[in-house]
C-alpha cells in the first residue's frame, strides 16, 4: 500500500504593510469609538470647527467694528460676554477668533507634518551621509530656543499669516523629522521594504507604498500633538505683538488688548482664554487617546 502523499503547503505570503484608505478610515473610526479620551477630544475640536465655520450665522455683530458708546459693558442680554474697550462684542470676536486660530494652526501644522514626514522617511530609507548630515543640521536648529527663532523671523520678515506659517515650519519640522525618522527606522529593515528595493522601486515609491502606511499612526498622533503646541505658539506671538495685526479677531491679541481692563470687564480677557484652553485640551485629549489606543510611544519614536 503506497503512502499517501500530502500536497505541499502553499507558501504563505509575507504580510503586506499596505492598507487601503477605507481600511485605515475604518480602523481609525474603531479606535475613536473604543477610546473615550480620543472621542471627547475630537468632539471638542469638532465643536470649535463648527462654531468657526458658522460664525456669521451665530452672531449679529461685526468682529472688528465697535460702538464707542457701548464700550466696557458687562455681560447682558445684548452682549452675552460684554464688550471690550472699543465697544466690540467680545463673544463675536471669540467666535471669529476660532477661524484665525484654526486656519493658521491647521495650515502650519499640515505643512510641517508633510515636510517633516518626507524628510524623516527619506533619512531613514537612505541612511548614510544623508542621514548624518540632516540630523546634525536639525540638532543645530533644535539647540536654539523656539521663541527666539520665532521672534527673529517675525522681526526680519514682518507679521502676517504667511510669515507665521514659515516661522512655525522652521521650528517644528526638525522635531517632526526626529519622531518620524524614529518610527521609519523600525520599518526599513522589514522584508517588504527589502523586496521593494530588490524590485528596483524608487525611494519615493517605497516611502509612499511601504513605509508611510506603517507609520501613519505615529504621523496622526504627531499632528494632533503638534497642532496643540502650534495653537499656543500663535496665540503667544499675538499676545506679544508679533502675530495678528489689530483689529484681527485673535485670541492672543484679545487677551493683550483687554488685560489692562481685566478688573472692569474680566470676560473680555477670560473668554478668549477659555476658548484657547478648551481647544488645546481637546487636541491633547485626542492625541493622548489615539496614542494609547494605537500603542504609539512618542518618547521612544523621537529618541
Amino acid at each position: 500500500m503506497s503512502a499517501l502523499k500530502t500536497p505541499a503547503a502553499a507558501p504563505v505570503p509575507a504580510p503586506s504593510a499596505r492598507s487601503g484608505a477605507s481600511g485605515s478610515a475604518a480602523r481609525a473610526w474603531r479606535t475613536v469609538r473604543s477610546s473615550r479620551p480620543a472621542a471627547i477630544g475630537l468632539a471638542i475640536v469638532a465643536v470649535h470647527l463648527v462654531i468657526a465655520l458658522l460664525a456669521p450665522l451665530l452672531t449679529p455683530y461685526h468682529p472688528t467694528v465697535g460702538d464707542a458708546s457701548h464700550a466696557l459693558l458687562g455681560p447682558g442680554a445684548d452682549h452675552w460676554a460684554g464688550t471690550d474697550q472699543y465697544g466690540r462684542d467680545v463673544l463675536t470676536r471669540v467666535v471669529y477668533g476660532g477661524r484665525y486660530a484654526l486656519g493658521v494652526s491647521v495650515t502650519a501644522t499640515l505643512i510641517t507634518i508633510a515636510l517633516g514626514t518626507v524628510l524623516g522617511c527619506a533619512a531613514a530609507l537612505r541612511g548614510g551621509w544623508l542621514d548624518d548630515v540632516l540630523m546634525r543640521i536639525l540638532d543645530a536648529v533644535l539647540s536654539i530656543p523656539a521663541i527666539l527663532v520665532l521672534l527673529v523671523i517675525v522681526t526680519a520678515l514682518g507679521t502676517g499669516s504667511g510669515v507665521i506659517v514659515l516661522a512655525i515650519g522652521v521650528i517644528c519640522v526638525p522635531q517632526v523629522v526626529r519622531v518620524v525618522r524614529g518610527a521609519a527606522l523600525a520599518v526599513v529593515p522589514q522584508d517588504y521594504v527589502t523586496a521593494a528595493r530588490a524590485r528596483g522601486e524608487s525611494t519615493w515609491a517605497i516611502l509612499r507604498r511601504e513605509v508611510l502606511p506603517n507609520i501613519i499612526d505615529v504621523v496622526c498622533v504627531e499632528f494632533a500633538m503638534r497642532a496643540s503646541w502650534v495653537v499656543l505658539l500663535i496665540s503667544s506671538l499675538s499676545f506679544l505683538g508679533f502675530g495678528a495685526d489689530p483689529p484681527t479677531p485673535d485670541w492672543g491679541l484679545m487677551v493683550s488688548e483687554n488685560r489692562t481692563a481685566i478688573t472692569v470687564v474680566p470676560m473680555a480677557s477670560l473668554a478668549p482664554i477659555i476658548a484657547l484652553a478648551t481647544l488645546v485640551v481637546g487636541l491633547n485629549l485626542a492625541a493622548d487617546g489615539l496614542s494609547k489606543a494605537w500603542g504609539v510611544d512618542r518618547i521612544r519614536e523621537g529618541s
